[in-house]
C-alpha cells in the first residue's frame, strides 16, 4: 500500500504456494508414471503385433477350411518372448540424484573405517603395518587351473552346440526320419550338457582341490554356459521347424520371409553378452565409453576388497573359535543376529559388484544397450515381486524356459505345479553351487528356498502393497542372511578343526558342526 510492498505477506504467500506444490508433486508424478507406463506397454504391444503380422502366414493360401480348423485346435506355441530395448540400469539413473549418491558415499566411508580398523589393530598387535592379503590369495588360488578349465568350457560351448544344431538343421528338411534325427542330435546335445559341461568342470574343481572363490568361478561359469547353450537351441529349433515348409535354410544373411541359421559371430556375441536369452540381434549403443568401463571394473575390485575386510573384521573373529564352544540355543541365536550385519553387507556387495558393475562393464564393451539386469527389488512388498526383480537376467531364463515351457507342455491350469518346479530347480542349482564350492553338503539354503521361500511367495504375494509388507520383507531377508552366514561359517570351521581320516559317504552328508565341539 502507498507504494510499499508487504514483505512478510509476500514471503508467507510464497511458502504457501511451495507447500501446495509439494503436496501436488507425488500425485502428479504418480499420474505421469502411470500414463507413461501405459504408453510404453501399448507401444511394445503394437511393435509385437506388427512383427507378427508382417511375417509370413503359417498356412498357405491354398489350405482348406478343414486344415485351418485342425491347426487351430493344436496347442499354440509359447507367446512372443522377451523384448530387448535400449535402457539404462536403474542405479545409473539413481546415482544422478545427489541424495542417492550420498548413500553410495556412506558405503565408501564405511569401507575406509574397516581399512583403518584393520590397519590400527594390526599395528598395535604387530608393531608395524601389515598389508598382506593372505585370505584373498588363498580363496583365489590355483588361478592357472581355473583359466584353463574356463577356456576349455568356453571353446567346447562355442563349437559343440553350434555344430550339432547346424548338422541337424541342414539335413532335417530332406530327412525321411525326422523324429529319429531329432532324437539323435538331441541326445548328443544332452550328453554334452550333462557330461561335458556338467561333470567335467565339477571333477576338475574337486580333484584339483580348488579353493572356494576359484571353485565359484568355475561352477558359476559352468551354470552360465549350460543356460546359454540351452537358450540358443531352444530359440532356434522352433524357427527351423517353422521354416521346413519352405525347404529353405540359409547360412548367409536372411531374405524376406525366411528363417536363417544364425552365424557363428551372432552365437559368439551371445556367449559374451550379459543376457541368457538368445536373439540374432540386440539393441546396440553407438559408442563405447571406456572411462565408464574402467569405473565399473574399479568398483568390482573395490567391492572385492570390501568383502575381504568384512570377513576379516566381522566374520573370522566370530567364527574362528565357535566350533570349540559347547552348543547352546543362546549361542546359536546370538550367532545368527551377529551375522546379520556382515550377511546384509555381503548381499549388497554381491548385487552391486555383479548385477550392476560387472554386467554393465561387459554390456558397455559390447555396446549392449538393454541394461535392465535388475529392477527396484528394494521396494518390493512381496517375495513374488522380489524374485522377479532381484536378478532379471536369471529370472527371464527361468520364466521363459522353465515356467512357460512347463505350462505349454502341461496346460495353463498347472500354474502352481509350474511355480513349484521352478523353485525346485532354482533351489537345487543354488545348493549344487554351494556344495561344490564349500566342499560339504549342508542344505541350509535349499531349506530356506523350499520352505520359507515358497511359503513367503504365497503369503507375501502381489496383493500386499502397504509399506508394512516392505518392512516384513526386509526383516525376513535380514534374518535369512544371518542364518546363512552363521550356519555355513560354523560348518566350514568345524570341518577344519574336526577332520576325518577315512570319511564314509554319510560323513559327507552329516553336518560336522553338530558334533565337532563334543570331540574337542
Amino acid at each position: 500500500s502507498l507504494g510499499r510492498v508487504d514483505v512478510d505477506h509476500a514471503i508467507t504467500r510464497k511458502m504457501q504456494l511451495i507447500a501446495e506444490a509439494e503436496q501436488l508433486k507425488p500425485a502428479f508424478m504418480k499420474e505421469v508414471d502411470s500414463h507413461f507406463t501405459e504408453f510404453v506397454n501399448s507401444l511394445a504391444a503394437k511393435s509385437v503385433f506388427l512383427d507378427s503380422s508382417s511375417s509370413a502366414s503359417p498356412f498357405p493360401a491354398s489350405c482348406s477350411e478343414k486344415e485351418l480348423h485342425k491347426a487351430k485346435n493344436l496347442r499354440a506355441p509359447p507367446e512372443h518372448g522377451k523384448i530387448f530395448t535400449a535402457r539404462r540400469s536403474l542405479l545409473d539413473e539413481l546415482f544422478e540424484v545427489s541424495h542417492i549418491r550420498t548413500i553410495y558415499h556412506m558405503f565408501i566411508a564405511l569401507l575406509i573405517v574397516f581399512i583403518l580398523s584393520t590397519l590400527l589393530v594390526d599395528f598395535i598387535d604387530e608393531g608395524r603395518l601389515v598389508l598382506g592379503f593372505d585370505l584373498l590369495v588363498f580363496v583365489f588360488g590355483k588361478f592357472p587351473v581355473v583359466f584353463c578349465t574356463w577356456l576349455c568350457m568356453f571353446c567346447a560351448t562355442v563349437t559343440v552346440p553350434y555344430k550339432l544344431f547346424v548338422w541337424w538343421a541342414q539335413g532335417y528338411c530332406s530327412s525321411s526320419h525326422r523324429v529319429l534325427r531329432s532324437l539323435f542330435y538331441g541326445t548328443l546335445f544332452t550328453l554334452f550338457q550333462t557330461a561335458g559341461l556338467g561333470f567335467g568342470p565339477t571333477y576338475i574343481a574337486v580333484s584339483y582341490a580348488l579353493p572356494p572363490a576359484s571353485r565359484f568361478i568355475v561352477i558359476l561359469e559352468q551354470v552360465r554356459l549350460v543356460m546359454k547353450a540351452h537358450s540358443f537351441i531352444r530359440e532356434n529349433v522352433p524357427r527351423v521347424l517353422s521354416s521346413v515348409k519352405d525347404n529353405v535354410l540359409f547360412l548367409s544373411p536372411p531374405l524376406s520371409g525366411t528363417v536363417p541359421i544364425p552365424r557363428i559371430s551372432q552365437y559368439l556375441y551371445f556367449l559374451f553378452a550379459p543376457t541368457l536369452i538368445y536373439r540374432d540381434n540386440y539393441p546396440r549403443n553407438p559408442v563405447i565409453r571406456w572411462g565408464y568401463v574402467a569405473t565399473k571394473f574399479a568398483q568390482v575390485l573395490g567391492s572385492l576388497f570390501y568383502a575381504y575386510y568384512i570377513f576379516v573384521r566381522l566374520c573370522i573373529p566370530q567364527f574362528r573359535n565357535s566350533s570349540q564352544e559347547t552348543f547352546s540355543l543362546r549361542g546359536l541365536v546370538l550367532c545368527i543376529f551377529n551375522s546379520i550385519l556382515p550377511g546384509v553387507l555381503i548381499l549388497f556387495l554381491a548385487f552391486f559388484a555383479f548385477l550392476h558393475c560387472w554386467l554393465n562393464a561387459f554390456a558397455e564393451m559390447l555396446r549392449f544397450a538393454d541394461r535392465m539386469f535388475y529392477k527396484d527389488w528394494w521396494n518390493s512388498t512381496s517375495y513374488a515381486n522380489y524374485y522377479r526383480t532381484w536378478n532379471v537376467v536369471v529370472h527371464d531364463w527361468l520364466y521363459y524356459y522353465a515356467y512357460r515351457d512347463f505350462l505349454w507342455f502341461f496346460g495353463k491350469k498347472f500354474k502352481a505345479a509350474a511355480m513349484l518346479s521352478v523353485f525346485t530347480v532354482s533351489a537345487a542349482v543354488h545348493e549344487y553351487v554351494l556344495i561344490i564350492c564349500f566342499g560339504f553338503f549342508y542344505p541350509v539354503l535349499f531349506c530356506l528356498f523350499m520352505c520359507f521361500g515358497m511359503v513367503f511367495n504365497f503369503i507375501l504375494n502381489d496383493r500386499r502393497k502397504g509399506p508394512i509388507w516392505n518392512v516384513i520383507m526386509w526383516t525376513s531377508l535380514f534374518l535369512g542372511q544371518g542364518v546363512i552366514i552363521c550356519l555355513y561359517s560354523q560348518e566350514w570351521y568345524a570341518r577344519q578343526y574336526c577332520p576325518m581320516e577315512n570319511p564314509t559317504f554319510l560323513d559327507y552328508l552329516k553336518p560336522r558342526s553338530w558334533s565337532c565341539h563334543m570331540k574337542m
